[in-house]
Formats: C-alpha cells, structure tokens, sequence
C-alpha cells in the first residue's frame, strides 16, 4: 500500500498519523489525525483519518480507543468508519456537525457533544475550548498538558506548496495559508468580522496554556516560536490585555 499511515511522535503520549488526502471545493487537503493516549491509557483520536487494519493495530499497541473527536463541522468524515470497528468509542460531535453530515447524506452517528471545557473523560489530560463567534466557522481546540502541544484543525493552515496543485497555489497564497507563514484562511478571518472579541478571547485563553508546539490538520506543524507563531497565525490580533 502506498504512503501507509506512519505514527509520528510528537512528545510524551502523542501522535500524528498523516493520511491520504481529501477533496474539498475540489482542493486536495492533507489530512491528519493527532493521537493522545490519557492517562488511564485510553485513547483520544482527534479528527481520525481514513481507518485501515494496519494503523488500527498499530493504535492498539498504544491503548484502548476510546474516543473519537470531531473538532469541527468538516472534520467527521471518518468517524463513522472508526465507530464501526470500535463500537465501544464514544464518537463526540463538535458544534454543528450533525447538521453538515445530514446535508452530505453521511450516515455517522455522534454519541456526546463537546463543551466549552474539557470532559470529565480527559480534563487531568487536556484543556479545551470551543472558539465561538464566525458565522461559519466554529471550532473546538484542545491543549495537551503533558507535552504542551496544543491541537488546531482549520484556525490556521500552513501548506507547504509543493503539496499543491499549481493552480492553487496562487490562491493559496491569497488566503494567506503558504507555509511557513500560513494564517487563519482569509474567509474565516472575515467570517469573525463583528465579532473578533470572542476570537481575542480564544487567543489569550490559548497563549495562557503556554504551548510549545501548535498541531495544524493541513500543513507545517509549528515547531519553533510556537506563542509567536499563533499570534501571527491569528493574523496579528493582539490579545487581551494587549491593546487592540
């Protein structure tokens, strides 16, 4: 099988696995899926990528799995596949989703629904938080204590290019998502147009948490400089107690 899904570690009791990508408005994403073992030694897959066999096995040599987490309304595409071979997973729905998988006619069903802190089922592990205030786009972000690696999925995009088509590029550029600088894509940034308060407030909670590393779903982790970083990601929006 070609570009078989590898575990990449990430810091102490996290992964990502990378998997082939997906098309959406007829772009190829890259997709992945980022892996937290909690202390209990369940396993926490948060916006699972395509299920094949060897990677389910590889995973259960990690832990149980346990929970399957859709971040976000275009981010649930296979759940349903993992909820199949794991009827025991608890398949948690991010705001929204439910109504998104209806519309695409994708049979998945959602067990739980994430809040605006983190779950009974991981709060020793993980901080959480839904960032509210786009009339399209709502998200829920999750810091790992343990490694200080805090998981995004859409809020920034970092693509390298020649992951690309040519023709896209150009556009990608546009929407300020080209690695190594990539933003917040430039629809989101102007869907939180009237209420980039809330979007501050998301911020600042998430610079408090100190992360040292920033997980993105599409493109160039953030390795370096990662506070930084999500600050320019956040198309410089200074955070609370910063000056506006």
């Amino acid at each position: 099988m070609e570009n078989k899904p590898i575990l990449q570690t990430l810091g102490p009791d996290i992964w990502i696995v990378d998997g082939p990508p997906i098309e959406f408005y007829k772009i190829p994403f890259q997709t992945r899926m980022t892996v937290i073992r909690l202390q209990n030694g369940d396993l926490f897959l948060h916006s699972p990528i395509q299920y094949n066999p060897e990677l389910a096995k590889a995973l259960e040599a990690l832990g149980r799995i346990r929970h399957l987490v859709s971040p976000n309304w275009i981010h649930y595409a296979y759940i349903a596949e993992w909820a199949d071979a794991y009827p025991e997973a608890i398949a948690w729905a991010s705001p929204n989703v439910r109504e998104r998988a209806r519309k695409q006619a994708v049979d998945v069903r959602f067990d739980r629904d994430l809040q605006d802190n983190a779950e009974p089922e991981w709060e020793d592990d993980l901080e959480q938080l839904i960032v509210h205030g786009s009339k399209v786009h709502t998200e829920v972000v999750f810091f790992h204590k343990r490694s200080s690696v805090l998981v995004l999925t859409d809020l920034i995009e970092n693509m390298p290019s020649k992951t690309l088509p040519l023709w896209i590029r150009p556009l990608a550029w546009a929407a300020g998502i080209l690695a190594p600088n990539g933003k917040m894509p430039i629809d989101i940034w102007f869907s939180f147009s009237g209420n980039r308060d809330k979007l501050r407030k998301a911020l600042t909670r998430m610079l408090e948490w100190k992360p040292e590393t920033v997980v993105l779903a599409h493109g160039d982790i953030l390795r370096e400089n990662a506070p930084q970083r999500l600050r320019e990601g956040f198309r410089n929006l200074a955070p609370c107690g910063h000056g506006h």
